[in-house]
């Protein structure tokens, strides 16, 4: 029972990394997303090509990869040493974590947005027009609405795979919950950090999964 109470003590001073981790990408790759969509159907053919590389590139690479580019590019490339960097309580190492993982979730929002706002009858479009709704007002108050009803059940699958996800902060030494449950492993020499981490994985998973699903039964009403 000490064992256990130390590695839940331990485990949950990397929780606050964990859930920063976590909800600073929500904050950042969702609206990102956004403006990704926005792009990639641009009718400008350049435009369009720049966000659709963004895209393949962003998905087609380990995130491993992306985070150690992110940390590691600045210095290796233009010579600019950025590990000093304190932001609050922040250093660059958490920083570079929450850029990687926005930019990363970023581009799977997009196409998950893009395929909803292509989905949407042109006849709404229309209507809108002829009801004297700007461009603007028809995006966000019409079309807008629908398309995060329809695009929800994907963005929660994307969101519950980030909480997952974030243990992958090890490659930059986040004191994240995985980083401390292996080096209370390591020091214990049991498996138990490793159950006990993974409860707090499915605690934390269960919890988003209960909220987004409460969120997307009270939009209920655009069935």
């Amino acid at each position: 029972m000490e064992m256990l109470k130390s590695t839940i003590i331990q485990l949950g001073q990397g929780f606050g990394y964990t859930f920063g981790i976590f909800f600073f990408t929500v904050v950042f790759s969702i609206p990102l997303g956004l403006l990704v969509a926005r792009g990639r159907m641009s009718k400008l053919l350049v435009v369009s090509a720049i966000f659709r590389v963004y895209i393949s590139i962003l998905r087609g690479t380990p995130l491993m990869l992306q985070l150690l580019l992110v940390y590691f590019g600045p210095y290796y490339i233009f010579g600019v040493n950025l590990g000093s960097i304190q932001i609050g309580p922040f250093n660059y190492r958490f920083i570079a974590t929450i850029i990687a993982f926005s930019l990363n979730y970023a581009a799977y929002f997009a196409e998950i947005f893009r395929g909803g706002i292509q989905s949407m009858a042109k006849g709404q479009y229309e209507a809108a027009t002829v009801l004297g709704f700007s461009k603007m007002q028809t995006y966000f108050k019409i079309i807008l609405p629908q398309v995060v009803k329809r695009v929800l059940p994907s963005v929660s699958n994307e969101i519950i795979t980030l909480v997952k996800d974030t243990s992958l902060a090890q490659v930059l030494s986040v004191a994240e919950m995985f980083t401390n449950a292996k080096a209370a492993a390591a020091a214990q020499v049991s498996v138990v950090p490793f159950i006990v981490v993974g409860a707090f994985y499915y605690i934390m998973n269960l919890t988003v999964e209960t909220i987004l699903n409460r969120v997307e039964k009270s939009m209920s009403y655009y069935s």
